[in-house]
Formats: structure tokens, sequence, C-alpha cells
């Protein structure tokens, strides 16, 4: 038996939300109380309370609205919640084990349709007394896809909360809602075994059962535009580097002027732009989250920033880091396991141009297979991907400016001018092996560092 105590069904507008909520609402100690969290109604039009709780008290506390609508002994209650609804109860809701999750979907384009020909006609829902409104709607493509991008977030939001919750979904499409045996088994799995059949509501009927072509005047225009979309995300850049954390530990702050923060990306110029920093005032370090909140409170003029590196020039700094600086482990691992052939400890001193061209192509190809997923060994942040390390610190703080190395003198007088101070002078970037013109070795970093090549716009030559 279900241990549901409740419900809500995750839909957007023209899935047919309303028809499923009328066919649970047919069946005796089941309600689904409309859209209860949209933040322009209270679950239907002109409705002004819903179990005792006003619309003012909802935006006060929706929690308490929840409470009222969950907490029903020997009723199974539930509503309905769009992608804009309030977001201030969705963690609670799917978190709610004893909350069942049900997920309805349509095709996209008949969603969109349908919704246009809505506000169009002003005709919402249609019974078999009344007759529809006959009308054509003007496909507009960016409209189109704007608003499939937001659907299909949210989706995605509520899938990987059941999914690190371990938790389950009934997954309902447009067309399964007329069919009896499968709103039996809603029924069913919601915990209602003792119903033998659950016929869909037939109080509503298709309000728009006319070929595409009959609802859309630019049909041709729709039809070019669709196919240059991608649903099978061919042109998608497939990633399975590890998420990083904001790293915040590693920030560095100066109170000169309005302040700056400084979020380096390991294996980046971080030395450089430093001294920089701290020619003009000292240096402020470990942080945690916490204490850097209370700099940022601070300090209300600051401007937050961190310089990218050429890909290929990183990945140099990466290889020398591990010829001399990393533990004697690593390198150890790097010849038996990761095809890496470093020569002994003793010898690597000695490595003349040639070798180094080969053992680092090699190194590139390490990358590559890193930040793949298709090694053992974890991605190490001076050589993690500088796309995932930006992200990491979005998911703390974004930086007001991504600078560049290759133009960090421009880009940190920016900075300065917009901390209101004077911009001290920047050091020379190190010199780079003539040899890293080599277009093998361009070819393998842009392999390694796809994303972030595509994503910063690096050429293939640094």
């Amino acid at each position: 038996m279900s241990d549901f105590r409740s419900f809500v069904i995750f839909a957007e507008m023209r899935t047919g939300s309303n028809l499923l909520e009328a066919t649970l609402n047919s069946v005796k100690h089941v309600t689904c109380f409309g859209e209860a969290f949209n933040p322009y109604m209270l679950g239907w039009p002109e409705t002004d309370q819903i179990r005792g709780v006003t619309k003012a008290e909802r935006e006060n506390d929706p929690l308490h609205l929840l409470a009222a609508i969950c907490n029903r002994e020997g009723h199974l209650s539930g509503f309905r919640y769009f992608h804009d609804h309030d977001l201030r109860v969705f963690d609670t809701v799917i978190g709610d084990r004893r909350c069942a999750k049900i997920v309805l979907t349509r095709n996209p384009l008949d969603s969109y349709v349908s919704t246009q020909l809505a506000w169009q006609t002003n005709q919402w829902k249609l019974n078999e007394t009344e007759t529809p409104i006959p009308a054509a709607i003007n496909y507009d493509g960016a409209a189109f896809r704007e608003g499939l991008d937001r659907v299909q977030g949210f989706q995605a939001r509520v899938l990987r909360g059941l999914q690190v919750s371990g938790q389950s979904a009934f997954w309902l499409n447009y067309d399964d809602l007329r069919d009896a045996e499968i709103m039996t088994g809603l029924l069913h799995w919601l915990g209602r075994t003792d119903l033998e059949r659950v016929q869909p509501a037939s109080d509503q009927v298709p309000q728009n059962p006319r070929d595409m072509a009959e609802k859309v005047a630019n049909f041709d225009a729709m039809q070019d535009d669709l196919a240059r979309l991608d649903p099978f995300q061919t042109s998608r850049i497939p990633t399975f580097e590890p998420r990083r954390g904001p790293a915040v530990p590693s920030f560095v702050a100066s109170g000169a002027g309005g302040g700056m923060l400084f979020m380096p990306v390991r294996g980046g110029p971080v030395e450089t732009v430093e001294a920089w920093m701290e020619s003009g005032a000292e240096l402020q370090r470990d942080f945690n989250q916490q204490t850097l909140r209370a700099w940022l409170k601070n300090h209300p003029r600051h401007r937050s920033f961190t310089v990218l590196r050429h890909p290929l020039r990183r990945a140099w700094s990466a290889f020398t880091q591990l010829l001399e600086a990393a533990p004697a482990e690593l390198r150890q691992q790097m010849r038996e396991t990761h095809r890496v052939s470093l020569p002994d400890d003793a010898e690597l001193s000695g490595l003349d141009a040639g070798q180094q061209v080969q053992i680092f192509a090699e190194f590139l190809d390490f990358l590559r297979r890193n930040l793949n997923g298709q090694t053992s060994l974890q991605v190490f942040p001076h050589w993690a991907s500088q796309t995932e390390i930006l992200a990491g610190f979005s998911r703390f703080l974004t930086p007001d400016m991504v600078l560049r190395e290759d133009d960090l003198e421009r880009g940190l007088g920016w900075l300065a001018e917009a901390c209101g101070q004077v911009a001290p002078p920047v050091s020379a970037p190190a010199q780079m092996p003539d040899f890293l013109d080599d277009k093998a070795l361009q070819k393998a970093a842009r392999a390694a560092y796809t994303r972030d090549y595509i994503q910063f716009g690096f050429s293939n030559r640094p």
C-alpha cells in the first residue's frame, strides 16, 4: 500500500492539467486544489481562499497553505505546480517522500500553439456544449525557444530532485489523460487500490483538434525555424568532469579603493596578479564563506575578478608543475598507469626540447582522458577546465570581471579604475617555449579543453 498523504502535479500551461485535475476530483476523498501557488491567483481565478488560507496569508507564509492542503487525515489532497509558481515551496515539496510526484508533459510545440490560441481567444477550457472560437496564431521562434528552455530547465530540476532524494514519479503524457486504464493505474499508485476503474473526466473536450497548418498562419516559416533546432543535442559537448566547489579559501582580497577580490584559477598567472594587488595594499587570505560574506558587506563597492590563461599555456604550466613540484608518487603513477613516459626523477632536469615535446604530447592526451572521466586519478585544480572552475566560483559568487592573461595590463587597468585607484604596473608574463607553436600540440590541447576553447573563444595558438 502507498503511504502518500498528498500529491503534486508538475506540469505547464496547456499540457492537460485541467483535465487531470478534473479526473482526480471526480474520485471521493481526492482533491486537487488547482494552481495553489500561482503568484497571480489562488488555485483558480476569482478564488478567495483555499482551506481557510487567503492569498495574502499565502504570500506571507506559503508553507502554511502547503500544510493546510497536505495534512488532511483520510483525504488525499494536492495541487498543480508550474515552473513559474512560488519557488519557496519547491524544496519542501520535492523533499517530502509522502508527497506523490506526478509529472505531466506534452509535445512542447503543441503546448506553445495551444497557449497562444488560448491567449488570443481567451478560451481556456471547453465543454461539449460550447463552440470553439476559430483562430490562427503567428509562430514566434524566439519566444518558443525561450519558453522551451525555461520548461526544460524546470523539468531537469524536478528530475534531479527526485534522483538525489531517491524518489520516483508517475509520468504522464497529454495523450494518456483519456485512457481509463492509465488513470486507474495512477489512482492505484496513489494508494486507492479500492477503485476498480477510474474513468477520465468527460466534462472537457479538446479545444483545437485541427491540423497544425490550420492553427499556425506562418506554418512554413515555423517549419523552417524548427528545422534549425537540435532536439537530439548533436552539437552538445559531453562533459564528465566532476563539479567543483567555489574554492573560497583560495580567494585573495585587497582593501585598496572600494576593495577588490581575486578569485584565482590555479595554473594561471596567480603570482603575477597577487604581486600587482600587493603593490597597492596588504592582502587578506584564508577566507571561509562566513568571513568572506563579512568582507563583502564591509566593502560594498568591491569588484571581484578572475583571470583566464590560454589552455595550451595552462597545460604547460600544469606539466612543469608535475615535473618540478608534484609528489614523486604522482609522477610514478603517470609512468605506470597513465601512459606518460616520464624518465626517472633524477633525469627530469636533463630533458631536451624533443623529449619535452613528446612527453608533453602524452600529458595532453592524459588530460583529455582525465577530464572525460576515463582515468582513476582525480582532476586536480591546476589542470581542471577553466569552464568548470568558473562554474564552481558561481556556486558562491560570480566574478564581476573575467580578464585574460594576454591582455592583463589593460584588464587590470579597468579593474583599478572601477575600484577608484591608480593601476600599478603589471609584470610581463613568463616566456613559453617556442615549441608550443607545434600544431600537433595545439590540436591536442584543443581536444583536452574543448569546452574552454568554445566557451571563451580561445584561438589555437596562444
